[in-house]
């Protein structure tokens, strides 16, 4: 049997542990991008490689996530979720303190593979702590928007550590919130496993990590064109090992990701509006980034803090739809949730260089936020709605590794969009700055109509495929 989970006022703690790890987490992701151009230089990073930075930490992520997944599960979610939690901050330190480009790639590649470890665990651990009720759509709202928000919270953390300290704090900071983390968890988490048939499928592993892997990697090679050999070939190779891994779970007696997992029409939405939003926020983030830094002029601490009211929208958004779900269910959350995203990211898409701050950037983020928080609650409630706690971890670890590959694809498609966009600007123009600037701002508009519409995608597969009553979330059923 299941150990099981803690109640009371102590589950609520516990929430809180989970949840400063999967800010952590989330959190790498974006945090190092401010710092980069400050380690680039003091630690000689050719143009070359720097994305290395980058890259090493989400390929590792995403290759090893399903492994993670079934190491939390079989292992015990406590021991992974600590160990994780251990590991990260010690591949952090090496990082702050590293001393060549090497030291600081290595140190971002054993932070993704701890993250690998770390995040399913804590999405485990708050599934078996919160299996059903109006409690668990709080919970997975508190979940949701702290994953939504990190991203932009990393870019305030990022450019306030970066400008007033030091790059390395941008990884040393993970310390001490480990530290906590590890502390509190230690003492408040109750052990859960897997009982029954706890066999690794060693072909399976295989398969999906170096699948995962070559996908993420050929994603992120793709800004120099989707024909070129190292990602077409990469994203071919990737695509290929995934169909075999697929074949390969369909007959093994103990696999690595059990179909029955994905293949429930409810939980395929969950993780499908987990790719497609993972892609879509990437388009929200990146280049608005590049909007405020290089048109706007603003410097990085403004640029971060310019993006906090779109995390303001999502926690203010998920407590709301976490108060509704349960009277009205997760389907007309999910499906008017992208509306309202894509609404805001057409609002980006009407960016011009005289553009203003207050005028129109603000409303789109607001609106985005808005948007994202309401399908965040749902998506996250849904995927791990009904999955049998032998694999909760398994499952925790699939919206994850869509959220990574949504991520790395979106990193990819939309800066070919907007590179693609630029350049075809560029010769209907003459050279001045004015025309420069003119093309830049085209491309970025461009990615966002883009990240609108692939938003927009989420609501058909909500209404289409999404079955869940709100007696499932916790409400009543009707009379």
């Amino acid at each position: 049997m299941e150990t099981a989970a803690p109640h009371g006022n102590r589950r609520w703690w516990v929430l809180a542990v989970i949840g400063l790890a999967q800010l952590t987490v989330v959190l790498d992701g974006t945090i190092v991008n401010i710092a980069l151009p400050s380690a680039q230089a003091d630690l000689g990073i050719s143009d070359a490689s720097r994305s290395w930075v980058v890259t090493a930490y989400a390929l590792a992520f995403g290759a090893l996530l399903l492994l993670g997944g079934r190491v939390a599960d079989y292992w015990g979610r406590k021991r992974a979720f600590l160990t994780g939690m251990i590991g990260f901050a010690v591949a952090s330190a090496i990082g702050g303190v590293a001393q060549s480009a090497g030291e600081l790639f290595a140190a971002r590649a054993l932070q993704g593979v701890f993250a690998a470890l770390l995040a399913p665990a804590a999405l485990a651990l708050l599934t078996v702590t919160f299996p059903t009720g109006r409690d668990r759509g709080t919970a997975f709202a508190v979940f949701g928007a702290i994953g939504g928000g990190g991203a932009a919270i990393g870019m305030v953390v990022g450019g306030l550590l970066t400008e007033y300290a030091s790059w390395r704090w941008c990884l040393l900071v993970n310390i001490p919130i480990a530290v906590v983390a590890v502390i509190a968890g230690a003492r408040l988490i109750v052990e859960s496993r897997a009982t029954g048939n706890t066999r690794y499928d060693w072909p399976g592993v295989g398969l999906v990590s170096v699948g995962l892997g070559s996908l993420v990697y050929g994603f992120t090679q793709a800004e120099d064109g989707w024909t070129t050999g190292s990602a077409g070939g990469f994203i071919g190779l990737g695509v290929a090992l995934l169909v075999l891994f697929v074949l390969v779970e369909a007959r093994s007696n103990h696999p690595l990701l059990p179909l029955r997992i994905p293949a429930q029409r409810d939980r395929a939405a969950a993780f499908l509006a987990a790719f497609l939003t993972g892609t879509a926020m990437l388009g929200g983030l990146l280049f608005l980034t590049f909007y405020l830094q290089i048109v706007l002029a603003y410097e990085p601490v403004r640029a971060g803090l310019a993006t906090l009211p779109m995390t303001a929208a999502i926690f203010l958004s998920a407590t709301v739809s976490a108060q509704a779900m349960p009277r009205v269910g997760p389907r007309p959350l999910l499906a008017i949730g992208p509306v309202v995203a894509a609404g805001g990211l057409l609002l980006l898409a009407q960016l011009e260089t005289t553009s203003t701050y207050a005028g129109h950037i603000l409303p789109g983020l607001v609106l985005f936020g808005l948007g994202m928080g309401m399908v965040f609650v749902p998506m996250q409630n849904i995927a791990l709605l009904g999955v049998d706690p032998h694999d909760s971890g398994a499952a925790g670890a699939l919206v994850n590794a869509a959220q990574q590959v949504g991520g790395s694809l979106g990193t990819a498609l939309f800066s070919t969009i907007a590179l693609t966009t630029t350049t075809a600007f560029v010769p209907a123009r003459t050279g001045t700055a004015t025309a420069q600037l003119d093309a830049l701002v085209a491309g970025y508009t461009h990615a966002f109509a883009w990240a609108a519409a692939i938003v927009l995608v989420v609501t058909p597969i909500a209404l289409v495929l999404v079955r869940a009553t709100k007696a499932d979330v916790g409400g009543e059923v009707a009379e």
